[in-house]
């Protein structure tokens, strides 16, 4: 067995650090290659003296220039690349074997599209670059011949929970429709009128799962859920009502399948992005994750709702954009990406987060997904009009 060479792209967030950790635990298989980080440049010195990769890419010159005086007693210190033309170089070495691409938000895209461009074995974490250009993105690897493998823990219970995930289209399957689980957040019981008061420290305060703010937030006001919708839609070949959120505040079953037999396939375990990290990592093959055996004693009960999307309608507006096509859903991430950071920064209210989004849908016209630029002028006239609705209020 080869040693696979692996590039982690976002490696001091939450899914770099478990892949770093899956890794650690199989330095037989996997070796790695590269690392980028954004801004923790402190834990990016950490992970390279631990893993001595031969790359590390980081956004600019400052940064590189920190970093470089971070290791400059390490034994073995890395060629530091910078920007965005670093992440794609790193991305599409012809020396790495797979890419984790875990860069969260809309900064994520063109590196992993490289990497798909490059053929290479894709774990994506990153969801935007499937919301943002969703038919570009799948064109893509199925034109290099790519491997995408889902990361997230719905997208990859899907994937366990289909006979045959290669084959095109749900109905050809004998599916049904897909049921994708969310937890609810930290919200799901709180009444409308507490939620106007809702604080950034509150809304990250996940009760199943440890992540980033940015991701946090999005599970807080269920956004995180319609984005995962969307994904689905083009991992899938599914249509937007083939794909019913179900809230399961256990956060046991991570996704469910429903075939046209009556059959409902569950991929159940504790709510650790370790699994379906070391699924990904080892596909077709298992291996050890790290991550306890599933007690169902200690669980006991199983409980489901059907999300409010009168008190989150995030949900509603991500359905909306994903039926509406083109680029819409990259005006629909935009959006929330500068209402996010507004309201981590104190500068907006949580219940004026889908206020923002949905003026901006409304305000965007409809364009075709023809190619990247395309797609990007999309997304900066949805920042630019978010700004604008912020400076208004």
């Amino acid at each position: 067995m080869s040693v696979q060479q692996l590039c982690v792209l976002g490696a001091t967030g939450s899914i770099g650090a478990s892949t770093l950790d899956v890794v650690a635990q199989h330095p037989e298989r996997y070796e790695v290659f590269a690392l980028s980080g954004h801004r923790r440049l402190n834990e990016l010195a950490e992970l390279c003296c631990r893993f001595r990769p031969v790359y590390a890419a980081v956004p600019d010159e400052a940064s590189a220039r920190q970093l470089r005086l971070l290791l400059e007693d390490a034994e073995s210190i890395p060629e530091i690349l910078i920007g965005e033309g670093g992440l794609e170089a790193i991305a599409a070495d012809p020396r790495v074997d797979t890419v984790m691409a875990a860069i969260v938000g809309a900064a994520g895209l063109k590196p992993t599209l490289a990497a798909v461009k490059a053929g290479k074995r894709v774990l994506l974490a990153n969801k935007e670059a499937l919301v943002m250009s969703g038919a570009l993105f799948i064109e893509a690897v199925r034109a290099s011949g790519a491997t995408l493998l889902p990361i997230d823990s719905e997208h990859n219970a899907i994937f366990q929970c289909l006979a045959d995930p290669a084959s095109p289209g749900l109905t050809r399957k004998g599916v049904r429709r897909i049921l994708l689980t969310a937890s609810g957040g930290p919200f799901r019981q709180t009444p409308a009128e507490q939620l106007i008061g809702v604080t950034p420290d509150q809304a990250c305060a996940h009760p199943k799962w440890s992540m980033g703010r940015k991701i946090s937030v999005d599970s807080a006001t269920l956004m995180n859920k319609g984005l995962e919708l969307i994904e689905a839609c083009w991992l899938f070949e599914a249509t937007p009502e083939q794909v019913e959120v179900v809230i399961h505040p256990q956060s046991v079953i991570h996704s469910l399948v429903d075939y046209v037999d009556g059959s409902v396939l569950a991929q159940l375990g504790n709510p650790d992005m370790r699994t379906p990290i070391a699924h990904a990592m080892a596909w077709p093959e298992r291996i050890d994750s790290g991550v306890a055996a599933l007690d169902l004693f200690d669980i006991a009960r199983l409980e489901f709702e059907r999300p409010d999307e009168e008190r989150f309608p995030c949900l509603r507006l991500a359905r909306e954009a994903a039926q509406a096509g083109g680029c819409m859903p990259a005006t629909l991430n935009a959006a929330n990406e500068v209402a996010v950071e507004a309201f981590l920064e104190g500068r907006l209210g949580f219940t004026e987060i889908p206020q923002l989004i949905e003026s901006v849908l409304a305000s965007a016209e409809p364009r075709p997904a023809k190619d990247l630029a395309a797609i990007f002028a999309a997304d900066t006239t949805a920042r630019q009009l978010a700004r604008e609705w912020l400076a208004r209020r």
